[in-house]
């Protein structure tokens, strides 16, 4: 298991004894260094590379990248946490003269005479076939009744202003559920405002910073009217998608307008499950995404370019969902032969999307306001009736997990 990795090793008094010294003499490649306890490491240093071996798993650490991820006082600025050793002055074919292990810790002496150390958790931490295994951001999948089998508390406005742990619970639910709300808020855009700006700094965009709305097509967009909406992702047409969506029903004077939430997350991990070579496809397809608006008082043409599904190169976990049909615009980035297959795996995570069992419906109550992960969650709405006012914002994603890491939630 991964977990062995993060064990540090501890000589035994014989091998202390042996290795006490802080350098070896000079050594032929395919010098091996091997310590035993509980669980043992073996460090080879191979022409090219260090190669250690522990708790079954070989990992290989390219000697450049070994001097340049050096973390002493010269290479190392802990205090700022950012590198002082200059990349570019690293001669590509460099290689250790000496090795030793003190204090449980690998000690490489280069040919300048530096000495740098790691010890064996940061090696194992910090190597690729560690993070293959890793998650990046634990999350909990859900269908609607998962969600409310969840029995989530929502937050409540006084407390989540002053209280930390109430902060910290909050952004708790957001990283694992991708929605999160908080309740008795005071029906104004300023009180709207101060709560968002509690979770993270607002993006400002076209719409603006705070915006507030009815259904007066004031915007050209579909949203600015009584219509239902199907289930999207916002701002696809950007490059980069904006990361959190605010909403606070201020007033609502008639019948229906429920919000309608899909875990994106949840549909396409169904998707990879029953129809893996759909799943790469949709991961691997370029599809541009725009939005035209040519109004008396606003006049924009944006694009945006990016598959429908996004994960990590390293361990495949899927991180972004960009999915808006009435935002998509001409598909004309993929070759005739790709084109068919594309709208089956299209049509395939469509119809997971739209299982009646995925639908959370949820009513925004003036004082409720939600957040949302635009990254994961989709949004819509029912149509309505009558007089309904909504404020909200978006939230700049980097912010959000920069404010849940500093309460040491993984993020």
């Amino acid at each position: 298991m991964f977990k062995a990795f993060h064990r540090v090793v501890s000589p035994s008094l014989r091998q202390a004894q042996l290795l006490s010294a802080r350098t070896e003499p000079r050594m032929s490649w395919g010098h091996m260094l091997q310590l035993r306890s509980a669980a043992s490491a073996t460090f080879r240093l191979l022409e090219d590379s260090l190669e250690v071996s522990h708790g079954g798993t070989p990992m290989r650490f390219n000697y450049v990248w070994l001097r340049d991820h050096c973390r002493s006082a010269s290479s190392y600025n802990s205090s700022t946490h950012q590198r002082s050793l200059d990349t570019g002055s690293i001669e590509l074919t460099v290689r250790p003269e000496s090795s030793a292990v003190e204090d449980d810790q690998l000690v490489l002496t280069w040919s300048d005479g530096h000495v740098s150390k790691y010890s064996l958790s940061w090696l194992a931490k910090n190597s690729y076939e560690g993070r293959k295994k890793t998650t990046e951001q634990p999350r909990v999948l859900w269908n609607a009744n998962i969600y409310q089998n969840a029995s989530i508390s929502s937050i409540k406005w006084d407390t989540f202003l002053s209280c930390d742990n109430e902060l910290k619970k909050f952004l708790q639910n957001y990283l694992l559920y991708g929605i999160a709300f908080v309740d008795d808020v005071p029906t104004t855009v300023e009180a709207t405002e101060e709560v968002t700006q509690r979770v993270s700094l607002i993006r400002e965009t076209t719409y603006g910073r705070m915006w507030s709305f009815t259904s007066d097509f004031s915007r050209g967009d579909t949203a600015y009217s009584q219509l239902a909406l199907d289930r999207h992702t916002d701002t696809t047409y950007f490059q980069e998608p904006c990361g959190i969506q605010v909403f606070h029903c201020l007033r609502h004077e008639g019948t229906g307008g429920r919000t309608l939430l899909v875990d994106g997350f949840y549909a396409a991990e169904k998707l990879r499950q029953r129809s893996p070579e759909k799943f790469e496809l949709l991961c691997h397809v370029p599809i541009r995404h725009e939005y035209i608006e040519n109004t008396d008082n606003h006049r924009n043409h944006m694009k945006g370019v990016g598959p429908v599904l996004n994960v990590y190169s390293w361990n495949n976990e899927l991180y972004m969902i960009r999915y808006n049909n009435y935002d998509r615009s001409v598909i004309n980035t993929i070759p005739h032969d790709t084109v068919q297959r594309w709208y089956i795996a299209h049509r395939e995570l469509t119809t997971e999307l739209r299982r009646p069992e995925n639908e959370l419906w949820v009513k925004l109550s003036p004082g409720k306001v939600i957040f949302i992960d635009n990254w994961r969650v989709l949004h819509g709405r029912e149509s309505f009736t009558g007089l309904r006012q909504l404020c909200g914002c978006y939230l700049t994603r980097d912010d959000v997990l920069s404010a849940a890491r500093c309460f040491g939630l993984q993020a």
